[in-house]
């Protein structure tokens, strides 16, 4: 994937988001779009949310639509873990957003390092085919606009198989941890904002990904979809009765959690991770650290 040098200041447009609303995420979101912004296979950069319509407080997330040459999503996509990790200062690899609506790309969510605090950093990537009818779609606020080099068919349909591709992909145990931890911060800030239909929808998806995370450590192989058989499959082992005790415990809890709830399904499944896939843990044992004491300062 190519790179262009850092662009100017003014090729980023800020001015409008700025006065519309001076968050305190804006130093954040400034830093994350220059540091997007300087690829060329970047040739749109949109912010939606609370931040683009002026209603953010300080527990609200950075949202970018990110425009991408159909010929460069593929290495892109790829590429964009290292960049954040490496350079935008998240402490894990992104998830693989699975509650953002499908608007013809792939999101990813960063927990992002900022100012002593946790951030989280929504990422969509779209193909740059895709952005006129996106646009029209979710509107937002645009903060670079750069005409996109020809785009063949052939390269079209890449992009759309690319996207395709990773969104059937089976997520690794790894990944399920991550979403965890995701879907961990994002259950406090709906805590802390009451809002109890959203948290028990996420709630919900909390005890999928266990699921999901007990059946591809013990039951990689399964025939059965979703919650089917599971004691039939996993109560042979002691591992797999302790996991499904922890699952037991995860789903009789209170349907719409409190924070100590949150907390104690983070510690139930980062117990169940070191159990029944450890190799998981392998190379995130800092980062989960500091993640734990980020945390606690929510």
């Amino acid at each position: 994937m190519t790179t262009a040098p850092s662009l100017p200041p003014a090729e980023l447009h800020l001015a409008e988001l700025t006065e519309a609303n001076r968050p305190t995420q804006l130093p954040l979101l400034t830093r994350i779009a220059g540091l997007l912004a300087t690829s060329a296979a970047v040739t749109h950069l949109l912010v939606r949310g609370s931040l683009a319509s002026g209603t953010a407080d300080r527990l609200s997330d950075v949202d970018f639509v990110v425009g991408v040459h159909d010929r460069d999503l593929p290495a892109f996509t790829s590429a964009l873990d290292d960049l954040m990790t490496v350079t935008g200062g998240a402490l894990l690899p992104g998830w693989r957003d699975t509650i953002v609506a499908d608007l013809g790309g792939i999101g990813f969510v960063f927990l992002v390092q900022h100012e002593g605090k946790l951030q989280q950093v929504d990422i969509y990537l779209a193909p740059a085919s895709r952005i006129s009818a996106l646009r029209r779609q979710i509107g937002g606020k645009v903060l670079l606009d750069r005409p996109p080099a020809e785009i063949t068919t052939a390269q079209i349909g890449q992009a759309k198989a690319c996207v395709a591709e990773l969104t059937a992909r089976p997520r690794s145990c790894t990944e399920l941890l991550i979403e965890h931890l995701v879907l961990a911060v994002l259950l406090h800030k709906r805590v802390q904002r009451g809002q109890r239909f959203v948290a028990y929808a996420e709630w919900h998806k909390l005890h999928t990904a266990t699921k999901d995370l007990i059946k591809t450590a013990l039951a990689p192989a399964s025939r059965f979809w979703g919650w089917y058989q599971l004691r039939e499959e996993l109560a042979l082992t002691p591992i797999g009765r302790a996991c499904l005790a922890d699952l037991d415990a995860a789903v009789t809890s209170p349907a719409v959690p409190e924070a100590a709830d949150v907390n104690g399904a983070l510690d139930r499944v980062l117990v169940l991770t070191a159990r029944a896939c450890p190799n998981a843990l392998d190379g995130l044992a800092d980062a989960i650290t500091a993640y734990r004491t980020y945390l606690e300062l929510v």
